[in-house]
């Protein structure tokens, strides 16, 4: 049995598609950050920095099932190599109207909402490429490094943006950006996967596997706790970094570097946390890490919120990394790990569009912003992600229990007397 933090990095293709999936998630971070501010100075609208957020991820809304629904149907490296080339493409094309001063809002728009498009439809290919080099037993440890390569990327990118605004501007960050996609797609097209064919899932129609889909999720109290969970956390929590820039300079009173290194922070605790559960031998209650890794972010954006000073701002968006890390790594793992093989995919779909409730999210963060303040939008946001958390606890406590299959779960409870 292989042991140790780093036991699936002995799989070479896996090394590769780490590598690529860590540069795209630093070319993600990056053009988050360089975008955000680049809309700040050309509008200083809180509201119009929010749609950054918005665009970024209202196409998990739309697309995030049919991403699910093509995992199980085509060829899935080549689904990610498709969307890797669009990224390059749209990259480059915002790189040559910064260098030529061209730049306007909906450019900025535009070229986030078609890697967003990317990101919805490949993440459940993603997912699974993994669950298909490294099987069932190795699948936490990968997702956990995956995590760690993310968090990574979450923790370099936004800093190495501020630091790139400061010395060349937004578009010389952007340069960085496309660099970072073409590399990532020389990777994807190497990867040797053995993928198992699925013809059956290609005569299927897109409308019979989504709805069978959701009837598994819906026969499911773990995945309905993970989908409740994954809501609400990506509703409140995932567009407090729209606010950031703004909270920067207007409540903070610093400049672009800075700002890129307190968004840095959350990475860098989200790296930690996701060492952590890499290093974890054996993990059985992945859903106590879930819900706990939420709980703990969620009392981090209240503690950021009521903050005025920098020192204090920066080790807790630490904290809220580190809570985003259980978060973030079990919520597709979870799923992974319950869901029946032949419904995976969809399974991760549905996931996807529960991550779409992120731009829904970042409108509802921007108005307030705009309506009361920044502050009081990220501190209401906090109290009623906290007062959900407690009523999914309430009503699906078997997010706590022990992580296995459906099946398995029912023949427990039959054991047990329980059914």
């Amino acid at each position: 049995m292989r042991t140790g933090l780093f036991r699936a990095f002995q799989n070479r293709n896996y090394v590769r598609l780490w590598l690529a999936n860590g540069l795209s998630f630093n070319a993600r971070w990056m053009q988050m950050t360089l975008l955000s501010w680049l809309i700040l100075e050309l509008t200083d609208s809180p509201w119009l920095v929010a749609l950054v957020g918005f665009f970024s991820s209202v196409p998990m809304l739309f697309l995030g099932l049919l991403g699910g629904v093509l995992a199980d149907s085509v060829n899935r490296q080549r689904l990610i190599v498709l969307t890797q080339g669009a990224n390059v493409g749209v990259s480059l094309m915002l790189t040559l109207l910064l260098s030529t001063g061209a730049v306007q809002v909906w450019h900025a728009y535009l070229a986030i909402l078609v890697t967003g498009a990317g990101w919805a439809l490949d993440s459940p290919a993603r997912r699974g490429l993994i669950f298909d080099l490294l099987g069932r037993s190795g699948v936490t440890n990968a997702m956990a490094l995956d995590s760690v390569g993310m968090n990574v990327s979450r923790m370099l990118g936004p800093a190495l943006s501020g630091v790139l605004i400061t010395l060349v501007g937004v578009g010389g960050g952007y340069v960085v950006v496309t660099l970072s996609y073409a590399l990532s797609l020389l990777l994807l097209g190497s990867l040797r996967v053995s993928q198992i064919d699925r013809p059956a899932r290609r005569q299927q129609h897109v409308v019979r596997d989504l709805v069978e889909g959701f009837h598994h999720v819906r026969q499911d109290r773990v995945i309905q706790a993970v989908i409740c969970i994954t809501v609400f956390m990506n509703f409140l929590v995932s567009p407090y970094m729209q606010m950031v820039p703004v909270i920067v300079r207007d409540v903070l009173h610093e400049g672009p570097a800075m700002m890129g290194i307190l968004q840095g922070a959350e990475g860098f605790g989200a790296l930690l946390g996701a060492v952590t559960i890499a290093s974890a031998v054996s993990l059985n209650y992945h859903g106590r890490v879930f819900s706990g890794g939420s709980l703990l972010a969620l009392l981090a954006l209240l503690i950021f919120s009521i903050s005025r000073w920098y020192i204090l701002s920066f080790p807790t968006l630490l904290v809220l990394g580190l809570g985003m890390a259980g978060f973030g790594t079990m919520q597709s793992t979870i799923v992974m790990l319950v869901a029946k093989e032949e419904i995976r995919g969809r399974a991760l779909g549905i996931v996807s569009l529960a991550i779409g409730a992120g731009p829904l999210g970042s409108l509802f963060l921007g108005a307030i912003a705009s309506a009361i303040s920044p502050v009081f939008a990220l501190r209401l946001n906090a109290l009623l992600g906290l007062i959900l958390l407690a009523l999914v606890w309430l009503l699906l406590p078997s997010i706590t229990d022990r992580t296995q299959p459906a099946w398995q779960s029912q023949m427990q409870l039959r054991s047990d007397g329980r059914v």
